[in-house]
């Protein structure tokens, strides 16, 4: 299996090194012969598939461009106006950005000193403003995840009138044992929206696959701001072949997890503290002196990474790009 070849390393956006399995490619082909026509006026097909393959009703799934595109619906129908949005800092960057963009108002809540989410804090910081609250498991930037008993006993803290969205963008490079039961979940919360999409695991980030599953009640609240014509008509026929190439889309997650856990263990053998990752990078945390001669060299080696006020995030390649990321590291702290 070869990883797509790009100049340098692109190591800061956290996308999949391989390109879509062969069977993929084929289908997405197949289906430009199509590309004059419009999609469907609001996507209908899609979230059935999904919901078939979930075991859940369309009425529970609601699809969008992305998971971004998915949180901008949510956060216009839950977060704007002046409303209070409570999640991590740092964070995944869509979720104050487009809270900002909706007219509301980021409540942020730092994160522990090993890169954690801060549940206790976060409950706390919800009042009679908040309208939203927001948990990502496995976390976006650091890698950690919310142990699926905390993330139960946390939603039982919040008053049902809040919305929670529990953001599963890396799930499936998480234990199978770290993952919420999310179908449980869902039929003793009416408030809780959880968000997926197809950019990382499944290798599909140009083509904007996101979805949420929740109660029928509320995802149909966030349908209604979706755009007509929004979605790529490409979305259907790329979900449905990777759902026919899930042994080979497995095998490719396996990889890069193993490739994981080789970046992180190889800089703590330089001495460097890193967050146990249960996604598809590794978080490197270091004091803002480090962060920035660390992430200076790693840019004059062509190698490009997500800087935080914390930690640099680096995204798992392929091997060289591994031994790449190794070799300037290892040279700029010893």
């Amino acid at each position: 299996m070869t990883p797509t070849v790009r100049a340098g390393h692109r190591l800061q956006l956290n996308e999949n090194p391989f390109g879509p399995p062969a069977s993929v490619h084929e289908a997405l082909t197949s289906a430009l012969a199509s590309a004059n026509r419009y999609p469907e006026f609001l996507p209908r097909r899609l979230p059935s598939l999904i919901a078939e393959r979930l075991g859940t009703s369309p009425e529970q799934v609601v699809v969008g461009s992305g998971a971004t595109g998915v949180i901008m619906n949510i956060v216009q129908e839950f977060g704007a106006a002046g409303s209070r949005v409570v999640m991590a800092v740092p964070t995944f960057d869509g979720f104050p950005i487009l809270t900002s963009m909706a007219g509301g108002q980021p409540i942020p809540v730092p994160l522990t000193g090993c890169g954690r989410q801060d549940l206790d804090a976060m409950a706390r910081a919800v009042d009679e403003r908040t309208r939203l609250v927001v948990v990502c498991s496995p976390h976006n930037p650091t890698g950690t995840v919310v142990r699926p008993g905390d993330f139960e006993a946390f939603l039982r803290r919040v008053d049902p009138s809040v919305a929670v969205v529990l953001d599963e963008a890396y799930m499936d490079f998480a234990r199978p044992q770290d993952r919420a039961d999310v179908r449980e979940l869902l039929g003793a919360h009416s408030n809780l929206i959880v968000l997926r999409t197809f950019s990382k695991a499944y290798g599909l980030a140009a083509l904007r696959v996101g979805y949420a599953l929740g109660a029928p009640g509320i995802i149909a609240r966030i349908a209604r701001r979706q755009l007509p014509f929004g979605m790529n008509a490409l979305a259907e026929v790329a979900v449905r072949a990777c759902y026919e190439a899930e042994p080979e889309i497995r095998q490719r997650v396996a990889e890069i997890g193993a490739e994981r856990d080789r970046l992180t263990d190889g800089l703590r053998a330089l001495g460097l503290p890193v967050t146990d990752s249960y996604a598809n990078f590794s978080y490197l945390i270091l004091p803002e002196p480090d962060i920035d001669r660390v992430a200076t060299a790693l840019a004059g080696d062509d190698i490009h990474v997500k800087r935080y006020p914390t930690g640099i995030r680096i995204t798992v390649g392929d091997r060289s790009a591994t031994d790449a990321v190794l070799a300037t590291v290892r040279s700029t702290v010893q």
